[in-house]
């Protein structure tokens, strides 16, 4: 009698232990499943982040042209067509034969392409070439929680860490972490561009710890900077 109680015991424990193991198995099984799905999400997450900025943070190979730059147009061996102009504010130049030449927006280069293929109807295989010869259309804007607020004109390209210490730094309140970046943007097709404005997500501390993404990146003329 006693025999078969122990065993009835045995038997008893045996399952439970079974009964346990299997629940530690489904809860191991849910967990590397959520796990799983949550990686994923990540992934595609971190992905559309990179595709938004890839094109739209990169550092500028050259200084893009705005009003009130000053420009010497050089056009080999035709002096008449070559001089000094400057961008007016509706972004454009006035050029011997062509009239005007939209200008603001463009490369040095870009703009010597376009003004040498216009000149192609005129003069036979121009060569024309383009020197910045004052930067005046270079300018941020740095708003919200810092210790000088308002409109910075630069010489040179500047990132997101010096446009800040430009306005002398955090104020006592800043929300390091929440700061973004207002950016106007021309998508489309030449002569067809749309233009509208992206906002960029900046985490200070991650900056300073080298993990930011996008990271410490290049300020564009007429960038906004916004720390709340």
């Amino acid at each position: 009698m006693l025999s078969l109680v122990k065993r009835k015991n045995i038997e008893h424990q045996r399952k439970s232990m079974m009964a346990i193991a299997w629940s530690r198995h489904r809860m191991r099984t849910s967990l590397s499943q959520i796990l799983i799905v949550t990686t994923v999400l990540g992934v595609v997450g971190c992905a559309e982040k990179r595709v938004n900025y890839e094109v739209d943070l990169t550092v500028p190979s050259d200084f893009f042209l705005g009003p009130e730059d000053v420009l010497k147009v050089m056009v080999w061996k035709s002096p008449d067509l070559s001089g000094e102009v400057t961008i007016r504010p509706d972004g454009t130049i006035t050029m011997p034969l062509i009239g005007d030449v939209p200008a603001a927006g463009l490369t040095a280069n870009v703009l010597a392409k376009r003004i040498g293929d216009r000149l192609t109807e005129y003069v036979s295989s121009p060569v024309v070439t383009i020197q910045v010869k004052e930067v005046n259309s270079y300018f941020i804007y740095v708003l919200g929680e810092v210790v000088k607020p308002g409109k910075y004109p630069l010489k040179s390209y500047a990132n997101v860490v010096q446009g800040i210490s430009l306005a002398g730094g955090f104020g006592p309140f800043a929300n390091k972490n929440k700061i973004k970046v207002l950016r106007n943007i021309s998508t489309g097709p030449e002569g067809h561009e749309k233009k509208r404005q992206i906002e960029i997500p900046v985490h200070y501390n991650d900056i300073l710890s080298g993990t930011a993404v996008p990271g410490n990146f290049f300020l564009r003329s007429g960038d906004v900077i916004v720390v709340p």
